[in-house]
């Protein structure tokens, strides 16, 4: 039950810091040569949009087209769960958008068991990551949720003989009672 990115095929999470300082924690800003001209004489927009940019990517992740464009789509056969159309997802958000998706269709599988005499033996929820090509961010590429459920159907006549054999030959001298 996968959700996942659509379109460019790259999904809107970046985690970590190094793309942007921020002016409390940039160490430039507390150091004696911080008032200095830059030595290439570019003013200090253009340097700042420079150290942004990864080298060997196209933008920063600030500027990057494909990461504003990325939509995510369920692509499951349950209806009852978000995403079913396309939709963006705020790169800030998505690691807990995507995980918030995936548990409902774990919710789905607990209310599947629950109807049918059944018992949810595992659940598993895992993102995926990967890196933009424009800018290198890490992002969530999408989700996948794995269920096992485990029916028990007393109607079944392989059922009633896997009980009876049990009952003859798993449990026989499990407990013994001896007397002297």
């Amino acid at each position: 039950m996968p959700i996942g990115s659509i379109g460019v095929g790259y999904g809107t999470w970046g985690y970590g810091s190094g793309y942007a300082s921020s002016p409390v924690n940039d160490p430039q800003e507390n150091s004696p040569y911080a008032q200095q001209a830059s030595p290439n004489g570019a003013d200090d927009a253009t340097v700042d949009e420079d150290a942004k940019r990864k080298p060997g990517y196209k933008s920063s992740p600030d500027e990057c087209q494909t990461c504003k464009n990325r939509k995510y789509q369920d692509g499951s056969d349950e209806m009852d769960v978000s995403f079913k159309a396309p939709g963006h997802i705020d790169p800030d958000n998505a690691a807990q958008v995507v995980l918030s998706h995936e548990h409902e269709h774990v919710a789905n599988a607990y209310q599947k068991a629950e109807e049918n005499d059944g018992e949810v033996e595992q659940a598993t929820v895992r993102l995926r990551t990967a890196i933009c090509p424009e800018c290198g961010r890490t992002y969530i590429a999408g989700g996948v949720t794995h269920t096992q459920i485990k029916y028990f159907n007393e109607d079944n006549p392989y059922q009633k003989d896997m009980k009876e054999s049990d009952a003859d030959n798993k449990y026989r001298g499990a407990n013994v009672d001896i007397a002297a």
